[in-house]
Formats: C-alpha cells, structure tokens, sequence
C-alpha cells in the first residue's frame, strides 16, 4: 500500500491550502506604519469601520482617551480601531481647522493670510500613536523571531522523523520517539508565511512515510485513524457553520485557524482520506467565496466613488476663472463651488492608492478658485480706495468753495468738479453715501446762496421750468404718435430747448435725462446714430463757447486729441489680443465675441472723436464773432446722483 503517494495534495487542493496557510500571517506583514503627520484631514461620511459597530466619538479627547487605554495595555492594539480611530481623530480636527478658518473669514481675514493653530489635542495623538506604533513593531519583530525559532525545531524534528523513517524495523524500535516529536510538533507555534508550505508538506511526507514502515496491528492502527477522523471532522463541522457568520471577515479569521489545526492532524483511512479533504475544502471553498465577494464590493463602491469624485474636479476645474468679471458673478460661482464641496463630503472613500491624490486634487482646484477670487476682491479693493482719495479730495475743494461770492467763476469751477465726480469709479459702500452727500451739500449751498443772492433770477428759471416741461410733453406727444411725428419738429423742439434758460439747478438732472430720454427714442425711430446725435449737440456747443476765446477750443482739441490716440492704442491692443486668441483653441471662443464688441464700440467712438476734432478745427478756422453762450449750456454737466 503506497499510502504516501496517496496523502500528496492535488494541485488544487495544494493552492486553497496555501491561500489559507499563509492569508492569517500576511496582516503583520503587510501592516502599514500609522503616520498621523500624513494623514489627509478628509471630511468624509462614515467608513466600513464606523458601519461595522466602531463606537461614536464626538470629541478629539475621546478619541486620545482611547488610544491612552491601548496605550497601558501594551497589546499593541487592533489595526482596525487604530486605523478608524486615526479617520476619526483628523476628521474632527479638520472640522476645529475649518470652523476656525471661517470665523477668521467672517471677522475680515483674507484666506490666504489664515494659519492653523498649534494643536496640542494633534500632538499628544501623535504621541501615543507613534508609542503604539513601535510597541506593534516590537511585537511583529519578536513573533517573527519566534516563528523562527519554531521554523528551527520543527526541521529538526521533521530532519529526526526523517531519520527513524529508515527502515520498519526501526520505526516500530523509535515509535514513543516517534509520538512525542509529533507532540512536540502540535505544541509548536506558527512558521515564517513563505516556509509554511514547504515545512508542513515535509513534515506530513515523513509522517506518513514512517507510518507506512511501522510494522503494528491493524487493531492499533484503525484506533489511531478514527481518532484521527473524529478530529478532522469535528473542524469540518466549524467550517461548515461558519457560512451562517455575518461577519465575513471574522469567518474567514476563523477558518484560517481551523486550517491551522487540521494540517497538525494525523493521517485518516486511506479510503476517507479524499473524501473528508474534499467536504473540508468544500466548506473553505464557501467561506473564501464570500470573503471575496466582499472585497470585489468593497473595491465596486470605491471605484464609483472615485469616478464621482472625478466628475466634482472636473466641474471646478472647468469653472473659466478668466470670464468672472463681477462680485454678482464672483458670488455666482462660490455658491456653485460651495455646492460641490457639499456633495464631496456625501461620497465615501475611494481606494487607498487614489483616495489621497483625488481629495489633493480637488482641494486643489477650490484653493485656485477662491485663490482667484481673493486677487479680484484685493485688485477692486485697491482701485476702489484710489477712487475714495480721489472723491476725498473733490469733496474738499468742493467744501473750500461753497462760500464763495464769486457766482460765475465758482460755478464754472463746481461743474468742473461734478464732471470729475462722474469720472471717477466706485468707492468702498460703507464711504460711498457719505461723501457724496458732502459733496452734494457743498454744491447745493453754494447754488442756493447763489440763488438767494440773485432772487430775480428765480422767476426766470421757473418760467424756464415750464417752458422745458411743455417741451417734454411735446416730445413725449410724439413718442406716442411716431406716425405724425417728424424730424423737423424734433429738431425744433431741441431748438426751443437750448434757447430756453436755466431752470432751477435741483431740476436740471430730472429735466434733462427725461429730455434726452425721449430725444433718444425719437431719433431712434427716424433712424439717426447716437454718434451723429452727439456729434451735432457737439457742434452746437462748440458755438456756445466761442467767446470763452482760442484758447479754450485749443485745450478742448489737445484733450480729445489725447483720447483719440488714448483709443487708438485701445483698439490696437484689443486686435493683438484677438490674434493671440483666435490662433488657440475653440476655449476662448465667449472672450473672443465679448472683445469684438469693445473694439466695435471703440471704433465708433473714434468716429465720434473725430468728428469733434474736424469740427473744433473748422471753428477755430472760421471767422470770429460775438455770440454769447446759451445760458443753460453748463447745466447739462451736472452729476446723476450716485
């Protein structure tokens, strides 16, 4: 009877044998080292481990209560809890980090000047993490030597096996030897994972080789196969039920162990040997299918997650910062980004090689963004407190003449500066209504000083008033009845208007927008330019200003001058730009239209510029007479109220 050649294991069997013997000794070598200092303070939804029956910790102390109790038992703990307690530590203390991070926000603080706290909770964690850290080390390092150690004796007891396997004769001679190596056998712990194989293949081989060479009864023989028999089956019976273990991963624990026990199990009958390997492999086979099966879920949902995630970078990513150009649109966009952060933190855990990269990657399309947003806020901020002084100092001089007696010459000099007002851009909100309420007031006390000191003029401005008004209500007439309108009668009508005099100066803004309003609408209708309108009241009031002198036309046209070439360059560097553009992909597509309107509009105004120049020219060429200014022409210069 070769029993020897019949207890080899099958190619299969030998492959679910391996993966069992060596699946328990894998977690502390493939142990990862916990670096907390590494950790990525993710704010995620609850992990496998927290689903799994983890307890809650609200609170950072908690969490290094916890570690300080694996701490003082010297155990070095369970990979998985200190691994869920690490998620948990840094998901709480990212969330301190950016509650602290937006209060210094709310209270006025740029994002980028915001610095985390030393956390001292952080340090004592890192403390004891590393103290747990090295005592798992040690404790790896000294089972590795014990299985060593075990690795030692148990080739000496297989090379001494192999020694009383020589001949039958000795066998039965060595046989209590033979007994107590196989006790000695059992009472030995684990080997290194890559020689447990080999080690229990030559172990059983010489087993049963000094079996088959000892010369005993068959009575003794029969006892020592069914002990060995009730042994191997009472583990079949715990494998089989662990297919009702709801923890997959508990079961499969447990079945390594089982395994563990039967390979130290003697031979059975030859005739039950396959029989009761194959109902034992049968139960594994059940238990490494579910464990399996609940990894290829695990990596599923991950890989899911990480496409999801994917798609959240990709919208930030896509967010064409360059386009913004507005604190609505700014605003727009951060609630839109704001939303995105907000589903991240729904989505679990991607896998452990991208889960890291995929939240640096979105973490960093969102600093880029609010990157950007800061530098528009800081870049409108600086030009806003330019405008501020700017308006500052037109409020002061505004201020220095308001008690003037000088009527003709300090009202020339305050519609100057109400010109200038409107020139300038916006200031900060919290200064906007109060300087313009001093400038206002200082013009609206020197015009009604003004007025009080020319009493007999009011009569005239409110006879003007309603001249002006009974204009507006012709024009609006007109607006109503476009097919009885006519050019003529408009151009009349604006006529009257410029001959009619001043009205009284809290009157003149409403008056006049209402007027050119309608004025507008009209020429619309008959299909005249808004450049050649302007061009013609140009041309009107140049002749109002002839008897201020040469000098006066000179400056005006020195100053257009400026701003014609001012465009010019506009224009010039608008068409380098669309160059650049239209040389690149379809990206720039929504700039390239928008630039094309600017240099449309600029070009329009350079006719117009032009065209006042040409005009100015032919004035000052013309022969010189002594017409006097109408007597409402500054009025049309004075600001809209801001």
């Amino acid at each position: 009877m070769d029993e020897t050649k019949e207890l080899q294991p099958t190619p299969e069997v030998e492959a679910v044998e391996t993966q069992v013997e060596s699946a328990p000794i894998a977690e502390t070598q493939a142990e990862e080292s916990i670096q907390p200092e590494d950790v990525v303070a993710e704010e995620e939804p609850q992990s496998p481990e927290e689903e799994a029956g983890h307890p809650i910790y609200d609170t950072k102390e908690q969490v290094v209560d916890r570690l300080k109790e694996i701490q003082e038992e010297n155990k070095g703990g369970d990979k998985n809890e200190l691994d869920f307690l690490k998620q948990v530590f840094y998901k709480l203390h990212r969330a301190a980090q950016l509650a602290a991070r937006n209060v210094f926000i709310e209270q006025g603080g740029a994002p980028e000047d915001w610095r985390a706290e030393i956390d001292g909770a952080e340090e004592n964690f890192k403390a004891i993490m590393t103290s747990i850290r090295q005592r798992r080390a040690e404790m790896a390092e000294e089972a590795e030597k014990q299985k060593a150690e075990n690795l030692q004796k148990k080739q000496a007891i297989i090379d001494r096996i192999k020694e009383l396997a020589v001949s039958p004769e000795e066998a039965n001679e060595h046989f209590d030897e033979f007994k107590q190596l196989q006790a000695q056998w059992r009472e030995l712990g684990a080997v290194p994972a890559e020689k447990a194989t080999e080690t229990w293949k030559n172990y059983q081989l010489y087993v049963e080789q000094f079996y088959d060479l000892l010369k005993l009864n068959s009575e003794a023989r029969e006892y020592d196969f069914k002990k060995n028999l009730t042994a191997k089956e009472r583990l079949i019976e715990l494998a089989e039920k662990l297919a009702d273990e709801e923890d997959v991963i508990q079961a499969f624990n447990k079945l390594q162990g089982l395994h563990a026990e039967y390979k130290e199990i003697g031979p059975v009958a030859k005739e039950l040997r396959d029989q009761i390997w194959e109902r034992f492999k049968a139960a594994s086979t059940i238990i490494n299918k579910r464990h399996q099966e609940h990894f290829e879920a695990i990596k599923a949902r991950e890989e899911e997650n990480l496409q999801k995630k994917t798609a959240l970078c990709e919208q930030v990513e896509n967010i064409k910062i360059e386009e913004i150009a507005s604190f609505n649109a700014w605003e727009e966009k951060t609630k839109e980004v704001i939303d995105l952060q907000a589903q991240w933190k729904t989505i679990g855990f991607a896998n452990h090689k991208q889960n890291n990269l995929i939240f640096e990657r979105f973490r960093a399309a969102c600093d880029n963004f609010f990157t950007a947003k800061a530098e528009y806020y800081k870049t409108i901020k600086d030009e806003q407190n330019v405008n501020l002084e700017a308006k500052r100092a037109l409020v002061e001089k505004a201020e220095a003449l308001q008690d003037s007696t000088e009527w003709r010459k300090t009202t020339d000099k305050l519609i100057e500066l109400q010109k200038q007002w409107k020139g300038i851009g916006a200031v900060p909100r919290k200064y906007s209504e109060q300087l313009w309420k001093r400038f206002t007031a200082a013009c609206d006390h020197f015009f009604e000083a003004k007025n009080a000191a020319n009493a007999d003029v009011r009569a005239e401005e409110n006879a003007n008033l309603e001249a002006k008004k009974s204009i507006i209500e012709q024009l609006k007439t007109l607006t109503e009845n476009l097919a009885d309108a006519t050019l003529d009668k408009v151009k009349e009508l604006q006529v009257q208007w410029n001959e009619t005099g001043h009205v009284p100066f809290r009157e003149k803004d409403r008056l006049y927008k209402e007027y050119r309003a309608l004025s507008d609408q009209l020429y619309k209708h008959f299909g005249a330019t808004q450049a050649r309108r302007r061009l013609e009241g140009f041309q009107k009031s140049i002749r109002q200003v002839v008897a201020k002198g040469e000098s006066t036309l000179a400056r005006e046209r020195e100053r257009l001058l400026r701003i014609y070439e001012t465009r010019k360059a506009e224009i010039q560097t608008y068409e380098n730009n669309l160059s650049f553009l239209n040389a690149k992909s379809k990206s720039g597509n929504s700039l390239v239209v928008e630039m094309n309107r600017k240099v449309e509009k600029l070009r329009e105004e350079l006719d117009l510029l032009s065209g006042k120049i040409k005009a100015i020219e032919a004035e000052m060429r013309a022969p010189k007479t002594d017409a006097a200014p109408a007597a409402d022409a500054p009025q049309e210069e004075a600001p809209a109220a801001e």
